[in-house]
């Protein structure tokens, strides 16, 4: 017997059930008399802010990602502009076909102050061009304080011609707040979706009708598994997080010392001239400095403690351990050195140096032409 259609939960796109409380989509019956209505899991994650985990896979992500190709659409990918390296939505033109491509750059305020956004810009054109991807345009925006979104929304007027738009990105750019601003400042203000900082939390794509007839439509995020995030408990992950704007650290640096970033990273100065090492993280990570020589003791000894997140000895015991990525630096202008999710330490690049990042296996760890 088939069962009857109940809608699609206006919160993460999922199909609503009320049979199974283990099983995804599920609501109680008595919330279906609800004008707008949604699943228990967006219900706790909105209210209580719970996690809920759950089950869909990465073929999931790329059987929906797949029929975008066969549309004729505009797609707009968003990225973190604070983890452009670990918000990178690999692969993307190979399943985009002939559409236009709008990048979007989320979390501007938490870039430093008296940033040139124009440079910001250039450099995201460049990033996308080095990862084979050339896309109409580029729009800076915080979804979170409603900065730009204007210029969004006229941008993706002029490029999307009439047709629908596809807005895609990893776990936690920021998607659905973005999709949020947009229903909230110019329309349907009833229809929210789920926005957590937990991976997964869009489960389907979420159809939202334009004045046209034509759609726009929420796609769930993309895991992209080599961000720290995913590695540490959700209580960490908020700790983690930028919330507000990022205070870069300067520290001089000899030979032969190192720094902690808590416990989630290392990074050690092998060789090179007495330099500033400029540390971009969120501002509540603790910094800690010490002698190459004793920077294994000093994390055996207070890993999960003082040299924190991940928060306690059993967290710290279940990130995975940590791996050597070596580095030259050339005098040839600043670089960064990016840990995926976390953030990144730039060297100005003046003098040649040998630096190492130790970070948790799996975590990607890269070195790029410097953002600021």
């Amino acid at each position: 017997m088939m069962e009857q259609s109940l809608g699609t939960c206006a919160g993460c796109g999922i199909a609503i059930q009320t049979e199974d409380q283990k099983r995804p989509g599920y609501a109680p019956a008595s919330a279906l008399k609800r004008e707008t209505v949604i699943c228990q899991r967006c219900f706790r994650i909105k209210h209580y802010n719970e996690v809920a985990p759950v089950g869909m896979g990465d073929d999931d992500f790329l059987r929906i990602l797949d029929g975008i190709g066969s549309t004729q659409s505009l797609v707009v990918m968003v990225v973190d502009i604070f983890d452009f390296h670990g918000s990178w939505l690999r692969g993307l033109p190979r399943f985009v076909g002939n559409n236009p491509i709008l990048l979007v750059g989320n979390k501007v305020d938490l870039l430093p102050q008296n940033i040139n956004l124009n440079r910001v810009r250039n450099w995201m054109q460049h990033e996308a061009k080095e990862r084979g991807l050339r896309p109409a345009d580029v729009v800076l925006v915080s979804a979170q304080k409603g900065l730009h979104i204007d210029e969004l929304l006229g941008r993706i007027g002029e490029l999307r011609k009439g047709r629908d738009v596809y807005i895609v990105g990893v776990t936690n750019v920021g998607k659905s707040t973005l999709i949020n601003r947009i229903l909230h400042d110019y329309g349907s203000a009833d229809l929210e979706i789920t926005t957590s900082p937990f991976p997964g939390t869009t489960l389907d794509k979420i159809e939202i009708p334009l004045e046209d007839g034509r759609s726009i439509f929420d796609t769930p995020g993309i895991i992209n598994r080599d961000q720290i995030g995913h590695m540490v408990t959700p209580q960490d992950l908020r700790k983690i997080t930028p919330t507000s704007r990022i205070n870069p650290k300067v520290y001089q640096l000899n030979d032969g010392q190192s720094l902690f970033l808590g416990g989630l990273a290392r990074i050690d100065f092998v060789r090179g001239t007495r330099q500033p090492f400029v540390v971009y993280v969120t501002n509540d990570i603790y910094i800690h400095r010490t002698k190459l020589e004793n920077a294994n003791e000093v994390f055996q000894k207070h890993h999960g403690e003082m040299l924190a997140p991940p928060t306690g000895r059993e967290a710290a015991e279940q990130l995975p351990a940590f791996v050597k990525h070596s580095f030259k630096i050339r005098p040839t202008g600043t670089t960064d050195l990016v840990i995926s999710g976390l953030g990144w330490v730039s060297l100005q690049g003046k003098e040649e140096a040998s630096v190492v990042v130790h970070a948790p296996k799996g975590v990607s760890v890269g070195m790029r032409k410097a953002l600021i």
